[in-house]
């Protein structure tokens, strides 16, 4: 089973370079954070294979993703929102799990048939998350019908998952596989496993009556919008023919605090995907025996997914309802002028000149 250490993953792959180009951007930060409080909570809705759920989303403030600590994924700057020090004691993450429960008592008038927890890396490393505290966690929520927690491959282990499974609860692992294709994991993602890892993790949790969820990643740095978009139709379609994979998200690409995609983005190299892009891979991909679901973070925004701005908040409204009904009509409902500069960024654009437009 891989182990993500750079003094494994570095040698022959080029991924010194990243890393030491990462853990530079990443000591840049300077904020700190409470320990007892979640990087995150909040309700919403979400398509499963069992319907549509109310969602408890909750971001567990840990001491970070080990492999970021490292130097890590080139866009990800959840570890710049981790407390210091490595690690979060058990007592401090179960009052995380109290604020977050006092939320859902605010903000909803029923609790959520679903609960989904992350962290800035893996729910089921045991240096984030410590065994006894997932336990307490499946154990509180063994009311509910259904739980998603997000992992490396590495980590998901039968044993850990049935901490879940025998509460009862519908249990999913999310896997932040990013893509499909190996070398566009390593060289643009700076993500150490292969895409064979990704199968073994499915195969583990069927063994223990889960499900997989595959999170990709829409446009990476160091593709251009149509290279982008091919790899994202080749990944679902991969990820669909995985035994287990019940459902795609795809995360289009948002320019995060201490990252290496916000220093390209500031120096005019990288521009986040278009939301024509997305829209395109959900209908184009919408007969496959998959649930594929999109939440563009910070769409409309120079550092999210967008368009024009003058139609991106109607192409986002028909994601949305596409995630939940699955009915790639919805996308027949939208139009815009500039949805013909995105057909010519399509024809044009190239690895050496992107991004063509701004």
């Amino acid at each position: 089973m891989s182990k993500p250490s750079p003094e494994v993953y570095e040698q022959g792959k080029g991924m010194d370079a990243h890393n030491k180009a990462m853990r530079e951007i990443r000591s840049r930060k300077d904020e700190t954070y409470d320990p007892r409080e979640p990087t995150r909570v909040w309700i919403d809705e979400d398509n499963t294979p069992d319907g549509v759920y109310q969602s408890l989303t909750i971001i567990l403030n840990t001491g970070g993703c080990r492999w970021a600590r490292a130097g890590g994924c080139t866009m990800c700057g959840y570890v710049a929102e981790s407390v210091e020090g490595g690690s979060v004691a058990h007592e401090d993450l179960m009052a995380q799990i109290d604020v977050c429960l006092e939320h859902e008592a605010d903000n909803a008038d029923d609790p959520s048939g679903l609960i989904k927890i992350y962290t800035s890396g893996s729910f089921l490393d045991e240096r984030e998350v410590p065994a006894e505290t997932r336990r307490a966690i499946a154990e509180t929520f063994s009311d509910r019908d259904r739980i998603v927690v997000e992992s490396l491959p590495d980590f998901v282990d039968r044993g850990k998952i049935e901490d879940f499974t025998d509460q009862g609860l519908e249990t999913d692992i999310a896997v932040g596989l990013e893509t499909a294709t190996d070398r566009v994991r390593r060289d643009c993602v700076n993500k150490y496993f292969e895409f064979s890892e990704f199968e073994r993790a499915a195969a583990d949790a069927r063994e223990a009556g889960a499900g997989i969820k595959a999170y990709l990643l829409m446009k990476p740095p160091f593709l251009s919008e149509p290279d982008a978009l091919e790899d994202m139709k080749r990944s679902v379609r991969k990820c669909a023919a995985v035994e287990g994979c019940h459902t795609v998200s795809m995360n289009p690409t948002n320019v995060q605090r201490h990252t290496m995609v916000e220093d390209l983005y500031h120096e005019g190299g990288y521009r986040p995907p278009w939301l024509w892009s997305v829209a395109e891979v959900l209908e184009s991909t919408a007969d496959e025996d998959v649930i594929v679901v999109s939440d563009p973070v910070g769409h409309g925004s120079d550092r999210g997914a967008h368009n024009c701005g003058e139609c991106d908040d109607r192409v986002q409204k028909a994601i949305k309802d596409f995630d939940l009904r699955q009915d790639p009509s919805v996308f027949e409902q939208v139009s815009c002028a500039c949805e013909r500069t995105w057909e010519l960024v399509l024809e044009r654009e190239t690895g050496y000149n992107q991004p063509l437009v701004r």
